[in-house]
Formats: structure tokens, C-alpha cells, sequence
């Protein structure tokens, strides 16, 4: 195959996501079944982060009062854009919070960061059709694209490291989003391909603001800034623009020469489903994944130590070495960006408080005397055994344990947690409080009735599957629930 406008054969990895991302694909049930509640648990995480200025300040049109005629809608706002700033303003709500999915690899990332592409564009599409008399999506089309959306960006983390070589991972979000929206556009394979290619030459954004003493705000929204050039990728590559075929390949020039050490980017097993079946849920805390064992931990002792916390002598935990190289931090921690990517900082919240939500990472929570007076105290080791079972993918673990020791001689038990919650292994654990944690989102923006209409659509699949994009979205967004949203901002 060959990349429009271009003689030469196409990048394998290229070609292989083409012809996936255009090929229609039977799913299973689980896959389908764990989509509906991906979509569930991003769109909740996004009316949650409604809740903070922060996030709200940069929602909205570049110019304020642009309005797109039958344009994309962003859920819990009155915003109706065009898919490319649409999808930036559902990708900065949706991961805002560090609360939605999580994938594990050699790279690690989010693919639910995908749906704010899929959604922008298949609200904008269904909107378009619907004012020149053709049908609408279906939800069937999105949660088809987010299964895709998820299986590339997620099989790329499988083998190919971007954080060693300093590069963010959300260029994996930029590829998939491209790909599935120029899909969703009624691009062909050729197109797809191309419009793949212009992602892998933007490139990727430095990690900088994700690691002290850089970390900052950019991180909540450096996903829906790759989801929505993505979609313009996407649109510009259906009005003609050219691709290249060996964006990743092409000696000195190419990805792989310019960045990523003249080792070659590979797919580590064929595009099927395997991405959405073992993907991971934050189920209950706001926190950096690799962290969510070692919090399981700490809460669970929380009550042994809850009355002792003068008397801690000592806190050690054992870890993988992602999670060490990722989130362990001493030292000042500047920012609620900062300290959701702590390990000591998560670990001192569970044990103080027996629980953890987004409020705790805020400035006023972090003055507590305590937690850095814990996080002073902390002992962080890694076990070879956790590593090693972290990349196997057989397992999948995210292993962590703590135990506290007192100035008396005495100690807690060590509490070991091999699988968070939001592992696959513990899915029939983690449905029924997906859905108790997406009714509580949206009880934060809409009225009750509205609350209850949703709920009982979006658990009902067959149903869900079968409507319109655009009315699906109208129950985020329609008159009746206006007097719910004012932005805070």
C-alpha cells in the first residue's frame, strides 16, 4: 500500500493500523461490554472535573462566543464547536482529574483519552447529517472506534518505551485519534494511513511537565490537545493533504532516527481486542496508577495507624520499578499536578484519612502537618518480582506493599496488593461501583431525573448501542439540565 500523494511503500506500522482501524472488525462481548463502561466512567470523570476553575478556564471557543452551527457539544456545558476544539474540550475535561482508564506497558497512558476525539467527531458528523436528511451514528460506531482507538494506542505502549527517551506519552493518543476519527470522517485506508503518518511527524511533546520539579497543569491537558490535532490531522488529510509513508523509517529524517535511538517502533502483537478486555479502571481513587496498589495498602491499614501516627518510626513499601520511576518524589511538591504523581503523598493520604479523592490533593488539604511529616519517613524499595510481573503480560500485575513501623518496636502486618481494583481479574468487583461512581458524577452537574434517565439508558447495551450519537449526547447537553451546569469559571 502506498500513502496518498506518495510513490513508496508505506511504514509497516502504518499500514498494519490502516487496515485495521478501516477493516470492520467483530468484537467480543466483553470487549463491548467493557467499552460501555469506559464511556461511562470518562464521560463521569469529565462532569466531575466541571467542578474545578481550573479545568473550566480552558473549555470553551479559541474566541469567546463562537458558536458552530450544528457543531459538537461538550457534555455538561453549553459549548456547541467545531470537532477539533470540541475534542480538546472533552479531552482536557475528561483526563483533568487523573480518573479515568489506565494501560500498563512499556509506555503507560490513558486510552480512554481517545473518546473525545471519537465523540467530537461523531456528534459533529451525526449533526451534519441530520441538517442534509441523513442518518445519524450510532452508539454502535463509537464504542467500535473507542475498542480501536484503545487497541492501537495500547499494543504501540505494548513494546515501544516513548517515556525513555523522554517523549510524552499522548503521541500514542494522537495516532489513534487520528486514525479512528479519519475512519469515523468516511476515510479509506489509504487515507487513514496518511493521516497516521502526519501524527507520527508532529511528533510527541517533551515529559517536562509531568516530573519535578516541572510538573504541572499541562499534564490534564496534554491529551485533548493530542485528541484534537488529531482530528484536524484527520480532517486535513480528507481534503487532500499528502502523507508520508515513511514517516517512522526514513533514515536520518524519520521518527525513528530523530527520536527514538534508530530502534525501530513495532506493534507487539496483532490489532484484535486484547487492549479494551484487560484495560485498567481507577474505580474509587484519583491517583496515578502506579500508585493505586500501594493506597489500597495504606487505607487498609489506615485503622491501625489512624490513632499512632505521632508513633510511626518508619514506613516502607515495596514497589515495581515503573512506579519508583515514575512517582517517587521528595522533597516540595508545588501543585495538585504534583502531588496526585507522589508516591508518599498518595500512600500518606490513605493512611492519615482511610481514603482519597481529588479535594486531597488541592492546596489547602496539602497543608496538613502530617503528610509531610509521613512522607518524611517513607522508605521505597523495589521488588524484582513486582517488576517482573508488572511486564508480564500473562499477569499484568501492579504490585505494591506497606507496612508502618512504630517507635515502640512494634509494626503493622505487611499489606501486600498484587491487582487494583480496576484490574481485569477483579472486573465483577469493579462494575457495580463503576456505576455507583458514575451516578455520583453526574449528580454533580444534572438534576436527579436526568441523572436517572442516563443511568438507565446506558445500562441497558443493546439499547445503547442502537442510539443516535446526537441524541445520546443531547442528554449531556439539552435545555432541560441548563440550569444545573453554569460553568464555575
Amino acid at each position: 500500500m502506498t500513502v496518498t500523494g506518495s510513490p513508496f511503500k508505506t511504514d509497516q506500522v502504518l499500514e498494519d493500523i490502516a487496515t485495521y482501524t478501516a477493516a470492520p472488525t467483530p468484537f467480543s462481548e466483553t470487549a463491548r461490554t467493557t467499552a460501555r463502561y469506559v464511556l461511562m466512567d470518562t464521560i463521569g470523570c469529565g462532569i466531575l472535573a466541571l467542578r474545578f476553575p481550573e479545568c473550566t478556564k480552558l473549555l470553551g471557543p479559541i474566541a469567546p462566543g463562537t458558536v458552530v452551527p450544528d457543531g459538537a457539544r461538550v457534555p455538561g456545558t453549553p459549548y456547541v464547536l467545531d470537532p477539533v476544539r470540541a475534542a480538546f474540550n472533552i479531552g482536557c475535561m475528561n483526563r483533568w482529574l487523573d480518573y479515568n482508564d489506565t494501560w500498563l506497558a512499556a509506555e503507560w497512558g490513558h486510552p480512554s483519552d481517545n473518546l473525545a476525539a471519537i465523540l467530537a467527531s461523531a456528534d459533529y458528523i451525526s449533526r451534519q447529517n441530520r441538517s442534509k436528511g441523513k442518518p445519524a451514528l450510532v452508539m454502535r460506531q463509537v464504542l467500535d472506534a473507542m475498542i480501536k482507538a484503545h487497541e492501537i494506542q495500547g499494543v504501540l505502549a505494548l513494546g515501544n518505551s516513548l517515556n525513555r527517551h523522554g517523549l510524552d506519552h499522548v503521541l500514542f493518543v494522537k495516532v489513534a485519534s487520528a486514525a479512528v476519527s479519519c475512519a469515523l470522517f468516511g476515510g479509506n485506508e489509504k487515507e487513514i494511513a496518511a493521516a497516521v503518518s502526519q501524527a507520527w511527524i508532529d511528533s510527541s511533546s517533551l515529559r517536562t511537565y509531568r516530573h519535578a520539579p516541572s510538573t504541572g497543569s499541562r499534564k490534564s491537558w496534554a491529551a485533548g490537545d493530542a485528541a484534537a490535532r488529531g482530528v484536524q490531522l484527520a480532517l486535513m488529510t480528507l481534503r487532500g493533504e499528502m502523507g508520508y509513508p515513511r514517516a517512522l523509517s526514513s533514515p536520518k529524517w524519520g521518527f525513528q532516527d530523530v527520536l527514538y535511538g534508530g530502534k525501530p517502533l513495532r506493534l507487539d502483537r496483532p490489532l484484535g481486542a486484547y487492549v479494551m478486555e484487560n484495560v485498567l479502571f481507577k474505580v474509587s481513587y484519583p491517583a496515578e496508577f502506579h500508585g493505586q496498589t500501594a493506597l489500597e495498602a495504606a487505607i487498609r491499614l489506615h485503622p491501625d495507624v489512624a490513632d499512632r501516627l505521632d508513633e510511626i518510626e518508619r514506613i516502607e513499601i515495596i514497589t515495581h520499578e515503573s512506579a519508583i520511576r515514575i512517582i517517587d518524589k521528595t522533597g516540595p511538591l508545588h501543585n495538585p499536578a504534583d502531588r496526585d504523581h507522589c508516591m508518599q503523598y498518595i500512600v500518606a493520604i490513605g493512611l492519615i484519612h482511610g481514603t482519597l479523592n481529588a479535594g486531597h490533593y488541592e492546596d489547602e488539604a496539602s497543608r496538613d502537618p502530617r503528610i509531610d511529616r509521613l512522607r518524611g519517613k517513607m522508605d521505597i524499595r523495589e521488588s524484582k518480582v513486582y517488576s517482573r510481573d508488572y511486564l508480564d503480560p500473562e499477569k499484568r500485575s501492579i504490585a505494591s506493599s506497606v507496612q508502618v513501623f512504630f517507635t515502640d518496636g512494634s509494626e503493622t502486618p505487611r499489606v501486600a496488593v498484587e491487582y487494583p481494583l480496576g484490574h481485569k481479574k477483579r472486573r465483577d468487583e469493579a462494575f457495580p461501583l463503576i456505576m455507583d461512581k458514575f451516578r455520583e458524577n453526574l449528580r454533580t452537574r444534572f438534576p436527579e431525573k436526568r441523572v436517572n434517565r442516563i443511568l438507565q439508558l446506558n445500562s441497558d447495551e443493546q439499547r445503547l448501542l442502537s442510539m443516535p450519537v446526537d441524541e445520546w449526547m443531547e442528554l449531556f447537553t439539552s435545555i432541560e439540565s441548563r440550569g444545573s451546569y453554569e460553568l464555575d469559571s
